[in-house]
């Protein structure tokens, strides 16, 4: 019997020459990440357990991002405690205010993550690296702070879903609208700890941003991890960012598979989440008649360069409306430069918006962007569980950088279809 992507990769790292679904392996581990609020918990551990050393200072990378800029004083305390760690530790990649960005966004333009990697990070979104080839996942603060001192993990070996992309894409989709389609095809459960692996004809299609939202947001349909196999368009990505090369695995044409999902391109329409599950999606042309209070553009899911040129788009024709708060975030300082360059921060300031320094922010509830009761928004981040951006009779949007802007200068959920 062959075997999926995710599996070669897991079969690799733990020194076997095959390994089956639901098979306990324990594995080598080339990148464990952190963040300034899974990071301290990890840390106490480590203390509480007496533990002095990490495996290797150059595969931990701890990212200030959530609460960053610090919000409040436990937030500081929060930092200060990875900051003094990363010191102690010699770490050489901690990124703090001046240097970090959103950590899903920052490790790959990095040259941190490479084609066959094996990576841990203590926050679900870890996913988001399947874009590049790697097997990436998400663990709990205990599992990070086992990782950090032993780098090694183990993992039951997930079963597999293809997801079979045909067709071209239309005008104004992407990345998000396709994401958003499957989720709303199988459910937020219905990949519960499987690998979604992404291959057909239509993958061409995907540029490196379409396939990093895709993968970031596979744990919201219960996936283990998302993954593509490493393509010219992933070395194209990585030229310039890091010297290794990866192993560029392909799935066995035997490999076995739960099932296969398919979805042309050609056919999808920008699509919505609406509250209060990522699984309750509408075409927008479903959405009827909603109005808005706040747009938030950004997140480790649709923070990039090609999400703020896709908003610019219609920012430069068009002003936020009136009553409605407009919040663009680029993922990272390299990505805000490059919007700086390209007159895209001009462009949304001029439009009625307000950008912010790179952070997760208003994303998870944490500050920049937090709503009141009864307020609606309109947001490229990756979920709108009840209370996700404030308080607990507020509702969130799922949309993509397009449907968010638009909807910013139409004062509801919809597009511009002139655009």
């Amino acid at each position: 019997m062959g075997m999926t992507l995710s599996q070669k990769i897991l079969a690799a790292k733990a020194g076997l020459k095959s390994v089956v679904a639901g098979q306990l392996v324990t594995t080598k581990l080339d990148l464990v990440l952190g963040n300034d609020i899974t990071s301290p918990v990890a840390i106490n551990e480590l203390d509480k357990a007496g533990i002095k050393d990490v495996f290797d200072k150059d595969k931990i990378a701890l990212v200030m991002d959530h609460f960053a800029p610090n919000k409040d004083i436990k937030s500081a305390e929060q930092c200060k405690k990875c900051r003094d760690f990363a010191c102690a530790k010699s770490i050489t990649h901690f990124y703090d205010v001046g240097e970090m960005g959103i950590e899903h966004a920052l490790l790959p333009e990095k040259g941190l993550v490479s084609p066959a990697d094996l990576v841990i990070g203590a926050d679900s979104h870890t996913c988001t690296y399947g874009a590049l080839g790697a097997f990436a996942t998400g663990v709990g603060s205990t599992d990070m702070a086992y990782g950090m001192h032993s780098g090694t993990a183990w993992f039951k070996v997930p079963s597999a879903i293809k997801v079979e992309i045909t067709g071209k894409k239309a005008e104004n989709i992407c990345g998000k609208d396709v994401i958003l389609h499957l989720i709303g095809k199988i459910g937020v459960s219905g990949a519960l700890y499987k690998s979604l692996e992404f291959v057909g004809d239509g993958v061409k299609e995907l540029d490196i941003d379409d396939r990093f939202t895709i993968c970031n947001m596979a744990i919201e349909a219960g996936a283990k991890n998302g993954i593509f196999a490493a393509d010219e368009i992933t070395y194209d990505y990585l030229k310039g960012r890091t010297g290794r090369k990866g192993t560029a695995y392909r799935a066995d044409d035997d490999a076995e598979y739960e099932k296969t999902v398919k979805i042309d391109l050609s056919h999808l329409r920008p699509t919505v989440a609406f509250p209060h599950l990522p699984e309750n999606t509408r075409t927008v042309d479903e959405t009827g008649d909603i109005k808005i209070d706040q747009v938030v553009i950004g997140s480790c899911t649709n923070g990039r360069i090609s999400d703020l040129r896709a908003a610019a788009k219609v920012f430069s024709k068009r002003r936020v409306a009136k009553g409605v708060r407009t919040i663009i975030i680029p993922a990272t300082n390299e990505i805000y430069l490059q919007a700086v360059k390209e007159g895209l921060i001009e462009t949304f300031i001029k439009a009625g918006a307000v950008v912010s320094t790179p952070t997760c922010g208003p994303c998870l509830g944490g500050h920049m962007g937090i709503l009141a009761e009864g307020e609606r928004c309109v947001a490229t981040t990756n979920r709108n569980f009840v209370g996700r951006m404030g308080h607990i009779n507020s509702e969130i949007y799922l949309a993509s950088p397009f449907v968010a802007a638009c909807s910013a200068t139409l004062g509801k959920i919809g597009i511009h279809k002139e655009l």
